[in-house]
């Protein structure tokens, strides 16, 4: 409050909340875009990258503020949508954490990349303005594996959050390695997004995906240095853009899809990997 002329002036401190899940180099850029003027969040199981971005931000001019969350526990997505909230309003959130085929096991992957997603859309889905925007930043890794079953793209979808684990599926003798997990979870990422576009549509809300391919990112890089490197360099050497692509050039989309301009799509996955799915399918990578 400020005291002038005898007239109590009250300031509304309350802001417009940005939450990001997961303290990487897509996320930051995503927030630079799109966080201006709002009060940043920014959640990672490890502190030290969430206040190593904050830093960065911070020094350019972004109100942020660090939070150690685990995406793979419902109590800790609880949390940080609480702290989120007491800042004011939740008028996006963009979900960029994960584990790569190269960082974890199966279950891991699972527990973290399709339950913990799962999860964050189903809690922030209560809480968000209206409209507000969300974005999940899956992976073309989704849609290079074969289709499934109506049935169990049903089931992927529509499953309870708590029991999608337990789905025969997701069980370990039906998951060939660590890549066929990311697969699936990336699937499931999507498949959640559609339905829960459903539900945040009666909050006046929307929601999407974008699937990137290769990013040139940490994550990326323990990829490269990887078991799978070699794949992952013909890649995008062999797609139809010749290269790797950019964190701000996934940015570059998610202004769309976060932004006014994208008003009437929600639901909706995006490929952003420089035609490596279509050449997968298609040409030299097939």
């Amino acid at each position: 409050m400020i005291l002038f002329h005898k007239k109590v002036i009250t300031i509304n401190t309350m802001k417009q909340v940005f939450l990001l899940v997961g303290a990487g180099q897509i996320g930051m850029a995503i927030a630079r875009r799109m966080g201006y003027g709002m009060k940043i969040v920014i959640g990672d199981k490890n502190l030290n990258n969430a206040v190593a971005i904050c830093d960065v931000m911070r020094n350019a001019g972004f109100d942020v503020e660090p939070a150690e969350m685990d995406l793979a526990s419902r109590d800790s997505i609880l949390d940080i949508i609480r702290k989120s909230l007491s800042f004011g309003e939740l008028k996006m959130m963009v979900c960029a954490a994960g584990v790569s085929p190269s960082q974890a096991p199966i279950e891991t992957i699972l527990k973290i990349d399709l339950y913990g997603t799962a999860v964050l859309l189903e809690e922030v889905g209560k809480v968000i303005a209206p409209n507000g925007t969300g974005l999940v930043v899956s992976s073309q890794s989704g849609h290079r594996m074969p289709a499934l079953t109506p049935e169990e793209d049903m089931l992927l979808a529509c499953t309870p959050t708590e029991d999608l684990l337990q789905l025969d599926i997701l069980q370990l003798d039906r998951i060939r390695d660590t890549l066929h997990a990311y697969q699936m979870a990336k699937r499931c990422n999507v498949k959640r997004v559609m339905a829960e576009s459903v539900k945040w549509g009666e909050r006046g809300a929307r929601i999407n995906s974008v699937s990137p391919g290769i990013i040139v990112t940490p994550l990326a890089i323990d990829e490269f240095n990887g078991p799978r490197g070699d794949f992952y360099k013909n890649m995008f050497a062999k797609c139809p853009a010749g290269r790797p692509g950019t964190a701000d050039e996934v940015a570059n989309v998610a202004e769309l899809l976060l932004g006014d301009k994208g008003s009437f799509i929600t639901g909706s996955d995006f490929l952003i990997d420089g035609g490596a799915t279509a050449s997968y399918f298609y040409g030299a990578l097939k």
